[in-house]
């Protein structure tokens, strides 16, 4: 039975139609208590993700990358459109889990109350991956620590500043939703990089993860302290690269050197690293991330422990490392020339 990435759309959910044996049972979050796959030995998961953008690509190629090491495993992958299209996910999830010929159901949940309640009856092997749900199905969660993460960063961002001068490195933040746990969590990771480096937050602007709302924040943010801060730090590359453009297009000498620090590791940030717009990212590892979590599956099914949060890493890219890191891309085929 050959590996295969589906066609991204509803369309390609409902032609599944693997003939496999029934699906494995999850045990508790820290543990592994799965059956056997197939009566021919193999392994047949559905990978859910929630949207196709520079990061899942890389998430989708790691899934892809561990069925095509493993002879015994099968992996058909699956996006909605958009990360708004809410029904399309769920139908794909509740074809995944109706469907026998599926052992396991990976799933990055647009909504993670709605992903919880579709799991709660399943007897297959349940995996989270990137963003977490809660539910006694679910044998791990595979995703990015995203405090450590943050945190990493902000630490990188206020060394950078006492590197050029700063004493006491001043920062702002632009973030999400407030109450988004991804979010806050973010949030807590870089306050505490700061801090810890020697620097002080200023403030913290919510701008709903979203471009036009982070320039807005930016523009006040120029205004409000016409003497400059020493970096920005936003919790996703959107809104890093929009803080960017504002700066750019103020020509302030005082923004002129503050150091500008996004958060995901998308294509637009590395580029805006190599052209001097953005100064560093905190990269996640999307392909691990993928990798893994299919490997999580996998020993569900075989009955393995696995962790209940396994943490598929992270890295600071800038100037000095970026080079290496494209190249990495370029060879597991995620980096669009």
């Amino acid at each position: 039975m050959k590996k295969r990435l589906l066609a991204m759309t509803l369309a390609g959910v409902m032609s599944v139609g693997l003939l496999a044996g029934c699906g494995g049972s999850s045990g508790e979050s820290s543990t592994g208590s799965g059956t056997a796959g197939s009566s021919d030995g193999t392994y047949n998961i559905s990978v859910i993700v929630k949207l196709t953008d520079g990061h899942f690509n890389k998430v989708m190629a790691g899934a892809q990358a561990y069925a095509d090491e493993h002879d015994n495993v099968n992996v058909d992958i699956l996006s909605p459109t958009s990360a708004t299209a809410y029904d399309e996910q769920t139908n794909m999830i509740e074809t995944s889990l109706g469907n026998d010929g599926y052992d396991a159901v990976v799933i990055s949940p647009l909504q993670s109350d709605t992903v919880a309640t579709l799991v709660a009856s399943t007897d297959k092997a349940i995996v989270a991956l990137d963003t977490d749900f809660e539910s006694d199905k679910k044998s791990a969660f595979v995703g990015t620590g995203n405090k450590d993460a943050a945190k990493s960063g902000g630490q990188a961002a206020a060394e950078e500043a006492k590197k050029r001068g700063a004493d006491k490195p001043t920062a702002v933040i632009l973030t999400g939703v407030q109450g988004d746990e991804t979010h806050d969590a973010r949030l807590e990771g870089y306050k505490e990089g700061v801090e810890e480096a020697g620097g002080e937050v200023l403030e913290v602007q919510y701008c709903d993860a979203l471009a036009d709302k982070a320039a807005n924040a930016m523009e006040a943010i120029i205004q409000k302290y016409p003497e400059g801060v020493d970096i920005v730090l936003s919790n996703n590359d959107d809104m890093v690269i929009a803080a960017a453009k504002i700066v750019q297009d103020s020509k302030s000498a005082a923004f002129a050197d503050t150091i500008l620090c996004g958060f995901d590791g998308n294509q637009s940030a590395i580029e805006a690293i190599a052209d001097g717009t953005v100064t560093m990212d905190v990269v996640q590892l999307g392909y691990d991330m993928g990798y893994k979590a299919v490997e999580a599956a996998v020993n569900v099914l075989e009955g393995k422990d696995v962790e209940s949060f396994i943490d598929s890493g992270s890295k600071v890219v800038d100037a000095s490392n970026m080079d290496e890191y494209i190249a990495n891309m370029k060879e597991i085929g995620v980096w669009e020339e």
